[in-house]
């Protein structure tokens, strides 16, 4: 298996960073191929802009997904994104590792998602859900948080920790065809003993040496669907 690890975290030294090299080395023993996108250490440039296209296809208005698509089949795309699309598109398994930042992800993992993702390959028109352009490969968010297990689920102060991911796993990683894994959570790490986190990383070594045995979260598929996007009314 093919596997991009995409790591975002600004501490070269964060418990963070000690997953993604458990990850590295775990997988690496059992004969995957790895790559890795360190993005602050690749000082990765996260605004998307019309610096992105060289030349334009329309210099007067930008339409950023266009440019894109266009940008890809004329190769007038930036070197930088057109590195990390091939990238993604060689992994069988895409690795997102970053910490917890206000209910979401850092703004460079937000960046790269925003630039590398491409209409026109990864999406675009039909081309979502079980019919995205990445369909057939599998995506994993690995993260660490502050909080405690206890304060997200039904009824709990923060609500169920899948809604706050939701922008990322259901929005992203299904939307352009990913079969998105269960999460890995590294829950309270700022505050816990040494220990625990040994504990978490012993873990995460076992989820990854069955990851081709995990079931993937449920999305819905297009099949469900007519052509204008309404629910069949079998599946109402």
């Amino acid at each position: 298996m093919k596997v991009l690890i995409v790591h975002a975290h600004p501490e070269a030294n964060s418990f963070t960073a000690a997953l993604r090299d458990q990850a590295i080395e775990t997988l690496q023993a059992q004969g995957h191929e790895v790559q890795v996108s360190d993005l602050y250490e690749m000082n990765w440039n996260p605004v998307a802009s019309a610096e992105d296209f060289s030349p334009r296809q329309n210099p007067e208005y930008l339409v950023y997904a266009l440019e894109q698509r266009l940008g890809v089949k004329h190769h007038s795309i930036a070197a930088d994104i057109q590195q990390e699309l091939d990238k993604l598109l060689w992994a069988d398994l895409l690795i997102l590792n970053f910490p917890i930042f206000w209910f979401s992800a850092p703004a460079m993992l937000k960046g790269w998602i925003d630039r590398v993702l491409v209409s026109g390959i990864c999406y675009g028109g039909k081309r979502f859900y079980d019919h995205g352009g990445l369909a057939g490969k599998k995506a994993l968010v690995t993260v660490t948080l502050g909080g405690r297990e206890h304060m997200f689920g039904e009824g709990a102060i923060h609500g169920p920790f899948e809604d706050m991911l939701r922008p990322i796993l259901r929005g992203t990683l299904a939307y352009v065809g990913f079969e998105v894994l269960q999460p890995f959570v590294a829950w309270h790490v700022p505050y816990i003993s040494d220990q625990a986190r040994q504990d978490f990383l012993r873990s995460y070594q076992q989820r990854l040496e069955h990851i081709a045995d995990d079931l993937p979260l449920e999305y819905v598929k297009l099949s469900q669907f007519d052509e204008a996007l309404y629910p069949l009314a079998n599946n109402a």
